[in-house]
């Protein structure tokens, strides 16, 4: 792996060295941070928290007592999982203002770990939605669309004239952390990932997305939507990066009673050097006659790389996969409008100023509160959980789901190790392009390889693997069996040192000159081993 992508095991050496100090390191990224505001890729910039934890850790470096390989290391958040002290949104007006007591477990592992929080970022209005685009705070923008690979295809004019009509969506919804990570202002992310909320913006900034085995990261602090398909995901711009946050991460959480009892030993990922003894399974349904010929033509040519370098591929079956979005959607739903019930305007969030009645209080704050997505959301939900439909909904889903879980099931029974698939259907789309459909319409469409991982809450992960014609990232999802995460991300990092997927070059986001060579110097920190 070429060392420029700005990886932090290699600053983390940096900072071991004394060659940078955490401090400058976190000074570097707010000026990153400042100068790329117009991307929208954070709600809140939690800039004094930074500095002052950039301060502690190199206090630490000092006296030769570094927590480990995430201090100093500057890190962003998802702002749907609870921050202590720092107003945590869900990109929504029923949230604005909400300053959590405590912190989510996820959060809480990092910050032990001596990581800087530089802020929270945007997203898709309680992560409903795969654009980041139906957030209270705007949407956000691709960092590749200011990019000299995307403008030299576009022969356009540098980032200034035309600017509000030709920039391209993030995916979603995670699309701030992914924007974050893509934009050098952190060097790893969390999203949440309920149907491939962390994979696909990923695939659409060029950044590495992981979603873990569910159950091997705690939810506790991550603000619901579908309790039984969310997991925390990790953003970084190699994989490498996403195991060792993976690995400060996985384990038992007394607060969340759905993660795995046993002990999670953290791990460094062994480098493969051979695959010959692997099965890589590719599977027939997921060629969508929707899938463009070039995100066809990188899934053909990943799958012909493995089978040239000595692993068995095969095409595989999972014969359920043309239910598993409407499935999805009747659970997903139904969850949702379960979840947000709590927002009532009583303990926390928003609420209205009508007091004529409690239930006109509830009706206001819930109308004022949650944007046409979210409502739409929970009107279908409590459509299917009505007494009349529930059998018919409701139950009939959750038996689809078991069967969509069993067809995986009976792939890696076969002696499949990973199966390899597209993580979106085409490269990301201009905004004005995107938002001509609704919501709804097109989290169908761009969930399709990705949420029924989610239903069977197995590992996967997307990595970049080329820039099409246009000059934009494509990325390739490999998923993985239940909870072998480890050699999942061992695969993903071999596949990722034979295609080389180029460094975003940023001029063009920049007004002056000046900060060109200032986010070249911090990708390349990663070069001092």
């Amino acid at each position: 792996m070429k060392g420029g992508r700005g990886r932090h095991c290699g600053v983390s050496a940096a900072l071991k060295q004394g060659q940078i100090t955490p401090t400058e390191l976190c000074q570097k990224c707010l000026s990153l941070i400042k100068k790329t505001k117009f991307l929208n890729a954070y709600i809140t910039v939690s800039e004094e928290v930074a500095l002052k934890q950039a301060e502690e850790s190199e206090k630490r470096y000092k006296k030769g007592r570094s927590l480990g390989d995430l201090d100093g290391i500057p890190i962003a958040v998802k702002d749907n999982f609870s921050t202590s002290g720092i107003e945590t949104t869900c990109a929504s007006n029923m949230l604005k203002g909400y300053v959590p007591p405590y912190n989510a477990t996820v959060v809480q592992k990092l910050l032990d770990q001596g990581a800087v929080l530089m802020g929270k970022t945007n997203l898709d209005e309680f992560a409903m939605g795969s654009g980041s685009t139906d957030g209270a705070f705007g949407p956000v923008k691709n960092p590749w669309s200011y990019s000299k690979q995307y403008r030299e295809k576009r022969k356009q004019k540098p980032h200034g004239e035309n600017e509000d009509s030709d920039w391209l969506i993030t995916g979603g919804s995670s699309g701030g952390s992914a924007a974050a990570v893509a934009a050098f202002t952190c060097f790893a992310a969390l999203g949440s990932d309920t149907g491939g909320s962390t994979r696909n913006p990923a695939a659409h900034c060029g950044v590495v997305g992981f979603k873990p085995s569910y159950g091997l990261v705690s939810r506790h602090g991550l603000i619901p939507l579908v309790n039984s398909m969310d997991v925390p995901g990790i953003l970084t711009r190699c994989v490498d990066d996403a195991a060792i946050v993976l690995g400060m991460l996985a384990g038992h959480d007394p607060k969340d009673s759905t993660t795995i009892q046993d002990p999670v030993k953290p791990f460094t990922l062994p480098t493969l050097t051979d695959v010959s003894e692997l099965c890589i399974g590719i599977p027939k349904e997921y060629l969508a006659p929707e899938l463009s010929c070039e995100v066809r033509s990188f899934w053909s040519k990943a799958a012909n790389l493995f089978e040239s370098e000595g692993a068995k591929v095969i095409e595989v079956s999972l014969p359920h996969t043309s239910y598993s979005i409407v499935c999805y959607h009747v659970l997903c739903t139904s969850e949702v409008a379960s979840n947000m019930a709590r927002f009532d305007g009583l303990e926390y969030g928003h609420r209205c100023d009508i007091n004529v009645s409690t239930e006109a209080m509830y009706a206001a704050t819930r109308r004022e509160g949650f944007n046409d997505v979210v409502r739409g959301r929970i009107l279908a939900g409590n459509f299917f959980l009505l007494k009349e439909n529930y059998e018919n909904y409701f139950i009939k889903a959750q038996k689809v789901r078991r069967l969509i879980a069993n067809d995986f099931v009976k792939v890696f029974n076969s002696g499949v190790d990973v199966l390899l698939t597209p993580t979106t259907l085409q490269e990301a789309a201009p905004y004005l392009e995107f938002i001509k459909e609704d919501n709804r319409t097109r989290s169908a469409q761009d969930d399709i390889f990705t949420q029924a991982v989610n239903m069977a809450g197995l590992p996967a992960v997307s990595v970049p693997v080329a820039l099409s014609n246009q000059g934009l990232p494509i990325g390739l999802q490999f998923i993985g069996r239940a909870f072998c995460d480890q050699q999942l991300l061992k695969i993903a990092k071999w596949f990722e040192k034979q295609v080389q997927f180029p460094v975003i070059q940023l001029q063009e986001l920049m007004n002056d000159g000046s900060s060109v060579s200032e986010i070249e110097k911090l990708a390349s920190v990663s070069l001092k081993h």
